[in-house]
């Protein structure tokens, strides 16, 4: 794979400026499209096409454009947040990536998705990509599979693959980890169900050949959905303290029963509800049941049917994220 033309939506995120970096380094035409000035002004240095633009609000580019593959990386990512935003950045935004694509005359268009689509309040191991879907925990949940709803109706037009990659962390991060260092230093992390909590990450650059996979399988695929993560479970206690020891952030338990955590952040979810701004607090109960249940990814999909695997582990990945620091 040389020389091909890639769109690549929310190229001002974590991952989209990965994806896009990635790319030129390997000799591709990229269109990245994102909202973020400064970093759009740091993709057209690199080489890309750089375009202000909003998916949520228009499908068509300012100048005529073609393409082999779009990468929708663009979306509202969070646990908190007014359920129009989410709409808005994650279905219309989406309905819009999907139309540009086929304007653009694209050929293969790979979503990222989220593993939040099969979020429960309980512990899942080795939950599979055909594993029925509960009721969305929360707005994001909702529209991400709305979204990909969207995309399996345009596999025939856009030969589409959906992605869904588990707790993205590396060197540029601006939202796992740090968001979670941020809970961290202004309180003792509740120790739930006596910290058993597993779960597993996934490495940026993982996430990036996991794309790059998809877009060069051209055989016939069997599936259109895939787990992608590091394929360790990790236990959520050790996780927590083996970043916050690289980040210089002391981090300190309390036992606390789930049920009783859950209970509290409820009734401070309601109240943020009610108070004007409907500020985000400083934590919510999908946040807290990362912490106490389990939940990790099958991936053998992705090994048999498009010949991914992940090459990055925990160890190496902390290293990756922070060593210029330590």
């Amino acid at each position: 794979m040389s020389g091909e033309r890639f769109i690549v939506t929310g190229a001002t995120g974590f991952l989209g400026g990965v994806l896009v970096r990635r790319l030129l380094a390997a000799g591709h035409d990229v269109v990245a499209l994102g909202r973020q000035m400064e970093a759009l002004a740091a993709l057209s240095r690199d080489g890309a096409r750089a375009v202000a633009f909003d998916l949520a609000t228009s499908a068509r580019l300012p100048e005529p454009t073609s393409a082999d593959v779009s990468v929708h990386c663009a979306a509202l990512s969070s646990p908190w947040g007014k359920a129009s935003d989410f709409h808005a950045a994650n279905v219309i935004a989406t309905q819009n990536a999907l139309a540009m694509a086929k304007e653009a005359g694209v050929t293969r268009f790979v979503h990222i998705s989220t593993p939040s689509v099969y979020f429960r309040f309980s512990d899942q191991v080795g939950l599979k990509e055909d594993a029925p879907l509960p009721a969305p925990v929360n707005a994001y949940a909702a529209t991400k599979r709305r979204a990909e709803e969207l995309v399996l109706k345009e596999v025939d037009a856009l030969d589409a693959i959906i992605l869904r990659p588990r707790g993205i962390y590396g060197a540029g991060d601006t939202a796992l980890m740090p968001r979670l260092l941020r809970v961290a230093s202004k309180r003792a992390l509740p120790l739930m169900r006596g910290g058993r909590a597993a779960t597993d990450l996934t490495h940026v650059d993982d996430v990036v050949d996991a794309i790059l996979a998809a877009v060069t399988h051209r055989g016939a695929l069997s599936k259109r959905v895939f787990n992608v993560s590091g394929g360790a479970a990790l236990s959520v206690r050790d996780v927590i303290e083996r970043v916050g020891e690289r980040a210089g952030v002391p981090i300190t338990w309390r036992n606390m029963p789930a049920a009783a955590v859950l209970g509290a952040v409820r009734t401070i979810e309601a109240l943020a509800r009610i108070t004007p701004g409907r500020p985000e607090p400083l934590t919510t109960a999908y946040s807290v049941a990362l912490l106490a249940y389990t939940q990790t990814l099958d991936i053998s999909a992705a090994r048999t049917v498009v010949g991914w695997l992940p090459r990055v582990g925990f160890e190496e990945g902390l290293a990756r994220t922070f060593g210029a620091r330590k």
